[in-house]
């Protein structure tokens, strides 16, 4: 997959292509009440008129029903990766919606249609169904009313959180069963998101499987290179990651106006995707270019031990192409605690009569991964201390998930996702029959598999496993204070220009730049989903 080396010189705008793909609002229902390009409000809604305990749990299921909701949401067959993404599509002459669960999946219907006929009335579109027997030939047939389903679905995903914290398995089992009936009857991201929600609760109650980011996880499914993939996916198909470059690039540039020699120490290089930008951008800035020096951290690829390498070969080729003096080196590090200053510093930054050098750390969506194990962060801040940069520039998700309880940490989760899926349904808007079209919807699905990995992570692992800890620009300012660094304002200039970037995307009127206190943040509607800031040590340090 190739690199966009696309960027800009100075305060230019990097250069992006946007990716048209199939227009999927015309799949929601004329009977779906709330507003689905706007999930995220809904659901806020909703939540906000939950007052009431939710309905009790219908009587556990025999031992041998319990294992069948797994394949209700199996990686391998669930809505998540094989999905239809078009929603059932409603019969003019009927006012009801049929829904028919598969031959696997029986005990998931009876327990959820136990539930709906304990859940208080029945509304107009919905109709009870008596559970079949176990061992019966034939499915179910369940009734289900969209707009009825949507509001049963939020209060079965809260009261399976709800359930889950107390360790009331039996009634956790029997609603996460509903949830996965309930979730097919919707449509577009209501049904990505319950279903990915879905799947972390069945992973977390049954522990039949090792939880994506688990110590334990196979990892020939789940290595870095595979989430490295789903990473471009990602940056290809929404302007989070592209934002993040770039406004971390603006400020990197500013810090090193007027030196020779610059050093650039990035925590995770990925595919270098970034530095093309920087790159011409420097080479285009009056006086010359500097001689640039980039160190790539990344985790050891056991199945392709030369992928950081080959990231270095083709950032030298385009450096050399627009010539720049181009030095790369590779650290293999598997947590960033493990770094050494020495492994860092400029071999020559010492050198008599050598002009000095401007180093700055790049961090994007990689510090919150330390807050699993006590101590790593502060590791990592002393090493940044003994490295003396210029500047730090942090990108991180604008999210609580790494304090309260598990039902606050879900329901934090939960807005914050529905709003993430709302933005790429947005996002998923090209005309109908646009050849780009299969490589874009191939572009969405891994990226909602790029986030529901991350909400795998959030909701059904605990301890060192549980590494998706994303903190809110307010906590992550505090820790950097005490830690000895002062905020660096990113500059009016970045703010207007990453506005315009926004403009290069599909559904770019609902994305919002928003300046923070020096800190820039990029959210969909009213709610930031991710901030960039920048650092220095502190003058008093």
């Amino acid at each position: 997959m190739a690199m966009g080396f696309g960027g800009a010189a100075g305060g230019g705008v990097p250069s992006t292509s946007s990716v048209p793909v199939s227009d999927d609002m015309g799949f929601f229902s004329d009977t779906v009440h709330y507003n689905p390009s706007d999930l995220s409000t809904w659901l806020d809604s909703m939540l906000t008129e939950l007052n009431t305990p939710p309905p009790p749990p219908p009587p556990p299921p025999a031992p041998s029903q319990r294992s069948s909701v797994l394949s209700c949401f199996d990686p391998a067959e669930s809505s998540t990766v094989t999905f239809d993404p078009n929603p059932i599509s409603p019969d003019p002459s009927r006012e009801r919606k049929r829904m028919r669960t598969g031959s696997g999946s029986g005990s998931c219907s009876s327990s959820s249609s136990s539930s709906l006929s304990r859940g208080g009335a029945t509304g107009a579109g919905s109709e009870p169904v008596n559970p079949a027997p176990v061992g019966a030939s034939v499915a179910p047939i369940v009734v289900v009313d969209p707009q009825e389903a949507g509001i049963r679905l939020v209060h079965a995903l809260m009261a399976c959180a709800e359930a889950v914290q107390q360790d009331n398995l039996k009634a956790a089992d029997a609603l996460v069963k509903q949830i996965s009936i309930l979730a097919s009857s919707q449509g577009g991201a209501m049904r990505k998101v319950a279903t990915y929600f879905g799947e972390a609760l069945a992973r977390r109650i049954y522990r039949v499987r090792p939880a994506i980011g688990s110590a334990a996880a196979d990892s020939s499914t789940f290595d870095s290179s595979f989430a490295d993939i789903l990473y471009m996916h990602f940056y290809e198909t929404c302007p989070y990651l592209k934002f993040a470059h770039f406004t971390a690039n603006q400020a990197i540039l500013e810090a090193f106006a007027g030196y020779k020699r610059v050093h650039v120490i990035d925590f995770g290089i990925k595919q270098g995707m970034q530095w093309p930008a920087l790159l011409q951008a420097l080479a285009l800035r009056p006086g010359g270019p500097p001689s640039f020096r980039l160190t790539g951290i990344g985790p050891d690829h056991p199945e392709n031990s030369d992928s950081l390498h080959q990231v270095g070969m083709k950032l030298a080729q385009f450096a050399h192409s627009i010539q720049i003096d181009f030095k790369y080196r590779v650290l293999v590090a598997n947590s960033l605690a493990e770094l050494k200053p020495y492994l860092l510093e400029e071999e020559s930054s010492s050198a008599a009569g050598e002009p000095p050098v401007a180093v700055a750390v790049n961090s994007v969506c990689e510090l919150h991964q330390l807050l699993a194990r006590s101590g790593e962060l502060d590791k990592v801040f002393e090493t940044i201390h003994k490295l003396k940069p210029k500047i730090i520039t942090v990108v991180e998700q604008e999210a609580s998930h790494n304090n309260g309880s598990f039902s606050d940490r879900f329901t934090e989760s939960l807005h914050y996702y529905s709003t993430m899926f709302d933005s790429l349904e947005s996002s998923a808007t090209s005309p109908a029959g646009d050849p780009a079209g299969a490589g874009a919807d191939q572009d969405q699905l891994m990226s909602e598999l790029y986030l529901g990995r991350q909400i795998c992570n959030i909701v059904s692992c605990e301890g060192s496993d549980r590494t998706e800890r994303h903190e809110t620009l307010l906590m992550w300012r505090t820790r950097f204070s005490q830690a000895g660094f002062e905020p660096v304002h990113l500059g009016s200039n970045a703010f207007k220009q990453a506005s315009t970037l926004l403009a290069l995307f599909a559904g770019g009127d609902g994305y919002r730049v928003e300046e923070k206190d020096g800190c820039l943040t990029l959210g969909w509607h009213t709610r930031p989903l991710i901030a960039t800031s920048a650092w220095r040590i502190a003058t008093s340090a």
